[in-house]
């Protein structure tokens, strides 16, 4: 009989710390074990909690455009049964305006590193999680790839995708409950046009940033895919981590100190909704 293997040891602070090290690039900051956190360009925990999260206990769940992982390992800490998360494999599965493609590509490779998922094994290693990464585009979502899911959620990647009611359709195609669409807030539009769906076209290709909806034009969005809203959260700042770059212009600074004044920190305004899978659009389909 084969003796049963020993848990492995539990890292030492050392250990964490050198983990963290080698890592180019983390996009979340994340609580590790010994109390060190990684040092992430932006911050979800503040704001984590005030995201409208559904029960997920024993839950399927699904999380899109994972990075590093916060979101999957939150859904996995919610009692979550089983978490997939899904991201590109690499940088130049981006969607990069034409333009900029030349340039961009480089660039980006050299501020992550040749591996995208550098930073979320690290930290699915530390913390023992049971995640299952795929490296997978939302637009190649089907059921026949990564099956059928309870719960999916979406966290600032509406923004960098050409085509994001494409991409929520095709999480609609493997969701049979519910969805939870974090984005980026465009806060003048949404005043300047509370009721109307507007959203602004950078195509900007240093931050590979497509669309920046006011609030209609996200709920705008997330009915066009085929799902209702039913709760709405109060826009919130996405703080910038110890990691995120430093040296703004002054237009930015001006608006670091207008978000400041509105919500009274500095960083990225958000709104999440939560919303369910309209299963009439199915049958009016057919």
């Amino acid at each position: 009989m084969t003796p049963p293997t020993a848990p492995a040891a539990a890292p030492t602070a050392a250990e964490v710390r050198a983990a963290v090290d080698a890592v180019p690039l983390w996009y979340h900051s994340i609580d590790l074990p010994h109390g060190i956190t990684t040092p992430g360009w932006f911050d979800l925990r503040p704001i984590i909690d005030t995201m409208p999260w559904p029960d997920l206990r024993g839950k399927r769940c699904l999380d899109v455009g994972t990075w590093d992982g916060q979101l999957a390992f939150e859904m996995e800490r919610r009692g979550a049964s089983e978490v997939v998360a899904i991201d590109l494999k690499d940088q130049t599965q981006w969607d990069i305006p034409v333009r900029g493609r030349p340039l961009a590509a480089p660039v980006l490779e050299g501020m992550v590193g040749e591996d995208k998922a550098a930073g979320f094994t690290t930290a699915h290693r530390l913390l023992g999680s049971k995640v299952e990464r795929r490296a997978i585009s939302v637009y190649d979502l089907t059921r026949e790839a990564v099956g059928e899911f309870d719960f999916a959620v979406c966290g600032s990647l509406m923004l960098h995708l050409q085509n994001p009611v494409k991409a929520m359709e095709a999480i609609r195609k493997v969701t049979t409950g519910h969805f939870l669409s974090a984005e980026m807030l465009r806060v003048r539009a949404t005043l300047q046009h509370p009721r109307r769906a507007v959203a602004l076209l950078e195509a900007d290709e240093g931050l590979v940033q497509w669309w920046h909806p006011n609030l209609a034009a996200h709920r705008r969005m997330v009915w066009a895919a085929g799902f209702v809203t039913e709760k709405q959260s109060r826009p919130y700042v996405i703080r910038l981590g110890e990691g995120h770059p430093t040296g703004y212009t002054l237009k930015e600074r001006a608006f670091a100190l207008g978000r400041r004044a509105l919500f009274g920190h500095h960083g990225l305004p958000h709104v999440s909704l939560l919303a369910r899978v309209d299963h009439t659009v199915d049958a009016v389909a057919r």
